[in-house]
């Protein structure tokens, strides 16, 4: 498939105008919250977290079977339970952007980085446009492995929110993980694009996510630890 037909696809996806309107949201924010007090939300996000990191457990069990099911994780062919399981993908990715509506009502602006912005923001579109057009055990292994990852990410905000006094200690591992799914991706996704004719752009998608993680990883975990004389002679 051609950039331009991409884009074209992109553009014309529902998921498209929801992007366009996320964005919005996000740079309107600042006003907002100079006209209102931070709301504390904690009972909320704690059913919410589990509750998303529930619906990420039944995602990932549709797309195993459903990849079990193709017989190959390479095979860019649909199955009845591998569209089911990429419908509950899609519909997780539109509830998940209020992780952005919680974090603006909470006054929480740090937490709103380009990062979290381009990860929710572009995670909608591929979720629909895997949904319409790829609904391929090929594509279900990424997905299902973000799935998998989403389950121990949101059972760790939960715990952070029930207990803000004493978060989890693996907040570090948590990322670190985060990492390691999309270096796996990227070896699933080479291999598919050398030997069983991928789309090119899932590479160029995934190196992003490694950079902007990494990136994150760096400041929050190793810059953070270094001596300040360091930091200074930098």
């Amino acid at each position: 498939m051609g950039l331009q037909k991409v884009l074209n696809t992109f553009i014309h996806l529902y998921s498209f105008g929801i992007m366009v309107g996320y964005l919005l949201m996000v740079l309107l924010s600042p006003l907002y919250q100079k006209i209102s007090k931070p709301m504390s939300l904690r009972p909320i996000l704690v059913v919410y977290n589990y509750a998303c990191s529930l619906l990420s457990v039944f995602t990932f069990a549709m797309f195993a079977y459903g990849m079990y099911d193709a017989g190959s994780v390479f095979r860019m062919e649909s199955t009845p339970v591998l569209k089911q399981a990429f419908l509950l993908y899609r519909i997780a990715k539109y509830i998940e952007l209020l992780d952005t509506v919680f974090m603006i009502l909470r006054h929480k602006r740090r937490q709103i980085s380009f990062l979290h912005v381009y990860h929710h923001g572009s995670m909608i579109n591929l979720a629909e446009f895997s949904y319409l057009l790829t609904p391929w055990a090929a594509v279900a292994f990424s997905l299902g492995l973000n799935s998998l990852i989403h389950v121990c990410l949101y059972f760790y905000y939960g715990r952070c929110a029930a207990s803000p006094d004493s978060p989890p200690s693996w907040k570090k591992q948590m990322t670190q993980l985060q990492i390691a799914q999309f270096f796996i991706i990227l070896v699933h996704c080479t291999v598919g694009y050398r030997y069983h004719g991928f789309c090119g752009y899932s590479i160029f998608f995934c190196m992003t996510m490694i950079y902007l993680f990494g990136s994150f990883y760096v400041a929050a975990f190793l810059r953070s630890k270094r001596p300040k004389h360091q930091l200074k002679s930098e």
